[in-house]
């Protein structure tokens, strides 16, 4: 294969993994929490050697995948009456303990078990500011849960949430449509805000998603012809240089 066609390859590949991301956010556009992955690319030049001619002959641009990262706009704020529905307004992070460790969400979707832990829809219990899980007594009806986290029910106060963050949420590695791993130290968030018997719902922009996908799918279209053509172009062009001239 000639240059033309790595070159087109890469491009190729960049848009495999836009689309397979775009697809991701459409599928997720109305999982409570949820935030949508933007693709990062960059140019990645290659100075050819031995090439004469004009400067901008010498470089070779090959597109290069250089990162995903999430949107971390706020979803808006619905409401449902639900008591164990909690929403953030502003930043942080629910706490669940999961199988494989602590995990982190904005998805404040949960319910309460038959023993009164409050789980969320996997069945991982949230985690109070004390670490233990978040246990309203069986006999207890009502719940109410303040801004600053305090759960309370007609027999008093029964537990403390606490919303956490990372210093970077770039290092949060998604897991499943609203789980996230940290990978870096956590901390309390100072000004937390929690919001009873309401959701967040995902940022995804369904319109835009869609067009975007459609834009995806047209280039990679036009470039995957292009790949197809440069083919085309080089098995003919053998074909004349192997032929014999005598027939």
């Amino acid at each position: 294969m000639e240059n033309t066609t790595y070159i087109a390859l890469s491009r190729v590949d960049v848009l495999s993994r836009a689309l397979e991301v775009t697809a991701n956010n459409l599928a997720n556009a109305n999982t409570d929490g949820f935030k949508a992955s933007k693709e990062l690319f960059s140019d990645y030049l290659v100075q050819q050697k031995d090439v004469h001619g004009l400067p901008g002959d010498k470089e070779e641009v090959y597109t290069q995948d250089r990162s995903t990262y999430q949107d971390r706009l706020q979803g808006a704020l619905r409401q449902t009456g639900n008591l164990t529905d909690f929403a953030i307004n502003g930043e942080g992070y629910f706490a669940v303990r999961t199988t494989q460790g602590v995990r982190l969400t904005r998805n404040g979707e949960f319910n309460r078990r038959a023993d009164g832990t409050i789980v969320d829809g996997s069945g991982n219990p949230l985690i109070d500011r004390n670490g233990n899980n978040v246990v309203i007594p069986p006999r207890d009806h009502t719940l109410s849960v303040a801004s600053d986290g305090t759960m309370s029910t007609e027999t008093g106060r029964v537990a403390t949430l606490d919303l956490v963050t990372v210093d970077n949420p770039n290092t949060l590695v998604p897991e499943g449509g609203y789980l996230l791993r940290p990978t870096t130290p956590t901390r309390n968030v100072a000004n937390k805000e929690i919001r009873q018997g309401m959701l967040e719902s995902s940022n995804v922009n369904a319109v835009s998603e869609t067009t975007e996908m459609v834009e995806i799918q047209r280039d990679y279209d036009l470039t995957f012809q292009l790949i197809q053509t440069e083919s085309t172009r080089q098995s003919n062009a053998i074909d004349k240089i192997t032929a014999d001239p005598t027939t």
